[in-house]
């Protein structure tokens, strides 16, 4: 399995992905309302607990999400150094300054980022390109062309790893390789963009010839269903999100952006 290849084994994997992109915005809408430790700690919680009937490999879960595993304590780190201070202040130098407030919204920060990104990486790895058009143009009646561009770009993302290393076996076979790095990238960032473009335009043109961009509606080989247990998951992430709410305002720390 590639890094781009979705996981098709899973409770997570039945749903249809109209349902995965509606509980992860039910659940990142409520945690950008407010900036405190307890809602983001509970509903992380809640979301460990529901990672671990997701069926998804141990392996699978740690290479896909380490990114959100690296960046969130990134992130708190600097939100505790250069945060808005308040309180006692236990460390000041020069721009840094640490305090009670710092710490407090370093430790929010990073939370907020774990229980945002991980249910939203979890349910991306799990859609399929295909039956996400599928959902997006049936269910949500989008544009079916802008649906289709984008499944064709989505598809394509996949070939920007191997393009780059032709690229670079390219380029070292003609001895040109072994310069600066940075002058190395950026010669090949451009190849790539250049190659990019090239590629769309002729997928444009393929696309219109048959009828791709025709104003007549169009009809789909599979229907998009949404289904009871499709209706399930937006409720559980409803009561995921109402849970970290309540626990949040009943111990005080409720905090709502802008008061």
């Amino acid at each position: 399995m590639t890094m781009l290849e979705p996981v098709r084994t899973g409770p997570l994997a039945t749903l249809n992905p109209v349902a995965k992109l509606g509980a992860a915005l039910i659940v990142t809408v409520v945690l950008l309302v407010s900036i405190d430790p307890v809602s983001a700690a509970v509903a992380l919680a809640l979301e460990l607990v529901l990672v671990a009937f997701s069926g998804i490999p141990l392996r699978t879960l740690v290479v896909r999400t380490a990114p959100i595993w690296i960046a969130a304590p990134l992130a708190g780190l600097t939100t505790a150094l250069y945060g808005r201070a308040s309180g006692t202040i236990y460390l000041q130098w020069w721009a840094v300054e640490v305090s009670d407030g710092s710490l407090q919204l370093g430790l929010a920060t990073m939370l907020r980022i774990l229980a945002i990104g991980l249910p939203a990486v979890l349910l991306f790895i799990t859609i399929d390109p295909t039956d996400l058009a599928d959902g997006l143009a049936q269910l949500l009646r989008l544009p079916a062309r802008f649906v289709l561009g984008g499944l064709a770009g989505l598809r394509l993302v996949g070939l920007f790893a191997e393009d780059w290393r032709a690229l670079t076996l390219a380029r070292r076979a003609r001895g040109i390789a072994e310069s600066g790095a940075v002058r190395r990238m950026l010669g090949q960032s451009f190849a790539l963009f250049v190659l990019s473009i090239r590629r769309g335009s002729k997928l444009a043109t393929a696309m219109e010839a048959r009828g791709f961009g025709s104003p007549t509606p169009r009809t789909w080989a599979r229907p998009s269903v949404f289904r009871g247990r499709d209706w399930a998951a937006l409720g559980i992430a409803a009561l995921v999100a109402a849970i970290a709410v309540t626990v949040a305002v009943v111990v005080g720390s409720w905090n709502v952006l802008g008061r």
